[in-house]
């Protein structure tokens, strides 16, 4: 018995050597063949080319194969990413990701210039000034749409249902975000509006401050929580937001190759407005901590989620130094709802699906039949 247990085990030991030999063989094949077709365009190729931009872009490839999140950075758009929040340059205001070699609009941010020129989520950027996008990095992109504050870049876009291509003159601003915006609403002032606009490291504190005001007005009878056209942020901050209006149980788990990336977060006991209704308006624009903060919430029936289904990006990135003076940002772990589906790709559906009409719409103001729906909904 114990001689045929040590053949397998000396059976399998072998197998295994000679499987990892014949992966080397084919890697370095692969490295090979690099070689070789670097070598071809390098002698044969119309144009003469820098073998150095060349091996950049094929490690971005390497990295946008990913996914859309996932890029590398040349030391010098490194250091761009790193200084570019001093304040000496401007932008316009949009959360962008890549898609079939075009910048994708995840999210115009409010009362930023590109909202006010009037990107829209799901809108595809296909020139920036005279320059065309395909081809092009994500990061070389964003370096393209900077610039001096108070100058100004063409943005040429498709946009679902147009047949021709839009085009925006946008003047570039430093962006400063207010995260919250808050009001009564409602014909008898029963109803708190809460706009939340991204997930920074105050967002949850300015909310919380709002709610406990408006838990003051004893005429409050029920909340709006509007997460449209927000790219998402800190993941600890969408944590916080659910948290307050959760009694108990998982809002979110992150799942990655490393046991230190796999995790899950369980609101504490107390809701914070003791059961009140709320409806939480969502759109294609809202992504990331948006996603889990609508996800837990109708998850656990806490809410009922009204609007458009979500962008789909339940993802963590890491950004990673690199010996070169370069970096890169890489997907480290996914998002998880309660229910364990994964936000990635699919985001989240909303109960009551109420698609935004007329080009004319602009949220929080008197064409926006989506919050008219929502105040009704609650009115009844």
């Amino acid at each position: 018995m114990k001689k045929n247990l040590f053949f397998l085990i000396l059976l399998f030991f072998f197998n295994f050597k000679t499987l990892l030999a014949v992966s080397s063989d084919r890697l370095y094949e692969k490295i090979d063949l690099f070689g070789e077709v670097l070598e071809k365009v390098k002698d044969e190729y119309v144009d003469e080319i820098d073998q150095a931009d060349v091996i950049d872009s094929a490690i971005n490839g390497v990295l946008q194969s990913l996914d859309p999140y996932s890029v590398y950075m040349s030391p010098e758009l490194f250091k761009n990413m790193q200084t570019d929040t001093k304040g000496e340059f401007g932008g316009l205001g949009i959360e962008i990701s890549m898609e079939a070699g075009v910048i994708k609009v995840i999210s115009p941010i409010d009362d930023t210039p590109a909202s006010e020129a009037g990107i829209k989520a799901g809108d595809y950027i296909v020139k920036i000034g005279d320059e065309q996008v395909q081809g092009k990095s994500l990061m070389e992109a964003v370096k393209l749409m900077r610039g001096p504050v108070g100058s100004s870049i063409k943005l040429t876009v498709r946009r679902k249902g147009k047949k021709k291509a839009l085009e925006f003159n946008i003047v570039r601003e430093i962006i400063e975000v207010k995260s919250v915006d808050a009001k009564i609403i409602g014909k008898k002032s029963e109803i708190a509006y809460l706009r939340l606009k991204s997930f920074n490291e105050n967002s949850d504190k300015q909310l919380f401050k709002k709610i406990k005001e408006f838990e003051k007005n004893k005429k409050t009878k029920g909340y709006i929580i509007d997460l449209r056209n927000n790219p998402g942020g800190l993941l600890t901050t969408a944590i916080s937001v659910t948290d307050f209006f959760l009694d108990h149980g998982e809002i979110v788990s992150t799942k990655g190759r490393k046991l230190i990336e796999t995790r899950k977060f369980f609101a504490k006991k107390g809701d914070a407005i003791n059961g009140k209704p709320i409806i939480v308006i969502i759109n294609n624009g809202s992504a990331s901590a948006s996603e889990i903060v609508a996800g837990a919430l109708k998850d656990h029936k806490r809410a009922i989620i009204l609007g458009e289904s979500t962008y789909g990006k339940g993802s963590v990135q890491s950004i990673i130094p690199l010996r070169n003076g370069g970096g890169m940002r890489l997907t480290i772990s996914k998002y998880y709802l309660p229910s364990g589906k994964s936000i990635s790709e699919v985001g989240v559906s909303p109960d009551i699906f109420v698609e935004e009409k007329g080009d004319s719409f602009k949220i929080n103001t008197d064409t926006d039949n989506q919050l008219e729906y929502a105040i009704n909904l609650l009115q009844s």
